[in-house]
């Protein structure tokens, strides 16, 4: 785990986390709302009264492999001694996976998982501090980086190391007050989908379930105050930025389920964003992964754990498991319909694509194991 300082206010203290590994930093951000509050300026001025030099670079995009051989290329000589990177999860992994190859120099697809000839990194990596912005992927105390290519022969894969865990994450829900609508929504279903698939997993433990129940109770408590009236309140935006960091810790010990097996499948070929593609498909993946439980004769856990997430989504207790998981696909979908989420469709995906798309995924951690026809079902009825 990474060293945590969470709470209003500090943002303003990030030169102090950052001094101890030294002057010369490299700085990762987006494009947008760190500039337009101010908080970019006031974080150069800051570097300059401290005394650091530093680069700077934007992403705007996930990252591809090309993205972080790039940068690495301009700034290996640099003797580059912390990489800091401000921003939602795209921004933390490129950043992340950008002081992982600083050291070597190497191309990072030679050491993403799953691809040809992928061999596995060392774990050198240069030092490197998490500020997120955003409430969604929990990369701030995640192992990985997802590097993506997207096209036909395109893929969305990590680049994993134990190392590579943030050695200091700063968490100041202040940022993630300018959030639009749509992006709190991605993000927060994001965040809402791997808690819920890390707590019903085959691989969750007491301590998994009990953080990611936890998760789900603050995710519930101010998700849809944080998509509207409450959007600029830090209370509200602390208890999404508190559940994005669990879901991040229980991801990392537990796995992720079959809509995450789409993030890769589907990300990869199509430019479609990771927390829009989690709050499309969540709804029907968790309906299909039900009546899949349902059907066995085995007494899963995971009905139960479902059904308890039913109940606090809905605010009401169940009569039993059935009527508890019922509960909790009706709030998915009510979501689903309050915020406009798009369909597939709206990115290009066809009816005629789901059948290669779904022969792609994987889920290993899923808690049912389910079949061509239960995946490709899933992706055509959000086509």
């Amino acid at each position: 785990m990474p060293a945590i300082h969470f709470g209003a206010g500090m943002f303003d203290r990030l030169v102090d986390f950052s001094l101890p590994y030294g002057r010369n930093a490299l700085l990762v951000t987006g494009r947008g709302s760190l500039q337009r509050q101010g908080y970019l300026h006031s974080l150069f001025n800051s570097f300059s009264k401290a005394g650091i030099q530093y680069a700077h670079i934007i992403v705007d995009h996930e990252p591809s492999p090309e993205l972080i051989d790039h940068a690495v290329s301009c700034y290996r000589d640099l003797s580059i001694d912390v990489v800091l990177a401000v921003g939602g999860g795209s921004v933390i992994d490129a950043g992340k996976a950008i002081a992982a190859m600083l050291p070597s120099g190497d191309a990072v697809e030679r050491y993403i998982e799953g691809l040809p000839g992928a061999v596995p990194h060392n774990g050198r990596k240069v030092p490197f501090i998490a500020v997120p912005t955003t409430s969604g992927t929990g990369s701030e105390v995640t192992n990985n980086a997802v590097i993506s290519r997207t096209g036909k022969n395109g893929f969305k894969r990590s680049l994993r190391h134990s190392s590579f865990v943030p050695d200091v994450a700063v968490v100041d829900p202040l940022l993630m007050c300018s959030a639009s609508r749509e992006l709190t929504a991605s993000s927060g279903m994001d965040a809402c989908t791997q808690l819920l698939e890390a707590y019903v997993s085959p691989f969750a433990t007491p301590y998994t379930d009990l953080l990611a129940f936890q998760g789900l109770e603050y995710f519930a408590r101010s998700f849809l105050s944080a998509c509207s009236d409450g959007a600029d309140d830090s209370a509200v935006r602390a208890d999404m930025a508190y559940a994005a960091l669990l879901s991040g810790v229980v991801l990392s010990n537990a796995g992720l389920g079959i809509v995450h097996g789409f993030a890769s499948s589907v990300g990869g070929e199509y430019d479609i964003p990771h927390g829009m593609l989690c709050a499309t498909l969540l709804a029907e993946a968790t309906r299909t992964n039900i009546r899949e439980l349902r059907a066995s004769r085995n007494e899963y856990p995971a009905l139960k754990k479902y059904a308890q997430a039913g109940q606090l989504f809905s605010g009401r207790d169940a009569t039993d498991c059935s009527e508890g998981c019922n509960m909790l696909i009706e709030k998915l979908e009510e979501w689903q319909q309050q915020l406009a989420i798009p369909k597939l469709s709206a990115y290009g995906i066809g009816i005629f694509d789901t059948e290669r798309l779904a022969s792609r995924t994987r889920s290993k951690s899923n808690p049912v194991d389910l079949t061509l026809q239960s995946m490709q079902a899933i992706l055509a009825a959000r086509v």
